[in-house]
């Protein structure tokens, strides 16, 4: 279980002071090598967080095991002054720092990982908030194009972008939910591996988020996408797998008192165990042999991780 890390990360992020160096001082303490950098947009500050640990038979060890990316997708922890405590959006956050502390804490009592794991994340306590169509949304004060130059790094072998998704009514399910895969412009079909370690972990049948191609496109193309859950896929070749945390009802990101932390938790689990059995190769993020007869009959669909241009019609 991970309840222990998962209310520790809650914690340390329902506060006003909450800061990526308070974060990083208690990874650091576990042993983690972390790096925290501040970022100033239009709007404000955020600390983007970067945290390794090696695998057993890590890429950091000169092994063969792969690296998994762990990125907690937000816009910010919080909405002060317009909101006190905790908004729902502060999910991403609170489960990537709990594998983190999870990782951290298994290799201190003789259990690492078979691959080297990378968790990336921000901490926003003053974010802004943005009205949708739908509700209520926490915006981050610097750009996506930013928050991808910090948070995917280039030695992530495939992704697993964790996010709250419950400001929307496609998603009529309370707990967590994962995408299809995502790899440059294609979203791929589920393996079979992933949809076992989501039916272990959460004692259910798998809950698949639906995407449309707009959600797989950069932001600022005009178009509306789901949140910004898959915006990592639009800055890497790596494959990416969304994890989102999910409820029957739409809920705003910018909500007080909305996350619930069992299903906190279940997202905890889930990605600690899909790391576990991607470093191990037992579980693929895609077929590569599918994928190259893609690009066989199809060709190339990198444009779609781009702006784009007007077409004619």
């Amino acid at each position: 279980m991970a309840w222990t890390q998962t209310l520790e990360a809650w914690d340390l992020l329902d506060s006003a002071r909450a800061s990526g160096e308070r974060v990083a001082a208690v990874l650091r303490a576990r042993g983690a090598e972390c790096r925290v950098t501040t970022t100033t947009g239009e709007r404000g500050s955020t600390d983007f967080i970067r945290a390794v640990f090696p695998g057993l038979r890590g890429r950091t060890a000169g092994g063969e095991a792969r690296t998994l990316g762990l990125i907690g997708r937000l816009g910010g922890i919080g909405a002060r002054p317009d909101r006190i405590g905790l908004v729902s959006d502060a999910d991403g956050a609170i489960t990537a720092i709990a594998c983190a502390l999870k990782v951290a804490d298994m290799r201190r009592e003789g259990d690492p990982l078979p691959g080297d794991v990378i968790v990336a994340t921000h901490v926003c306590p003053r974010a802004f908030i943005h009205q949708t169509p739908t509700v209520p949304m926490m915006m981050s004060p610097v750009d996506i194009a930013t928050m991808n130059t910090h948070e995917v790094d280039p030695g992530m072998e495939a992704i697993l972008s964790v996010d709250t998704t419950r400001g929307n009514r496609v998603v009529n399910h309370k707990g967590i939910a994962i995408s299809l895969p995502v790899k440059e412009g294609y979203i791929l079909r589920a393996m079979d591996a992933m949809l076992d370690i989501y039916q272990w972990v959460t004692g259910i049948p798998p809950v698949i988020v639906p995407l449309a191609t707009q959600d797989i496109t950069p932001y600022g193309t005009g178009l509306r996408h789901i949140n910004s859950i898959l915006q990592p896929s639009t800055a890497t070749a790596a494959p990416v797998v969304a994890v989102a945390l999910t409820a029957e009802v739409p809920v705003p990101g910018s909500a007080t008192g909305a996350s619930q932390a069992g299903d906190i938790e279940t997202a905890v689990r889930f990605c600690l165990e899909v790391a576990k059995a991607y470093g191990a190769g037992t579980c693929d993020f895609y077929d590569q042999k599918e994928f190259d007869e893609l690009l066989g009959r199809f060709g190339p669909m990198r444009h779609l991780q781009t702006h784009g241009q007007a077409v004619p019609m």
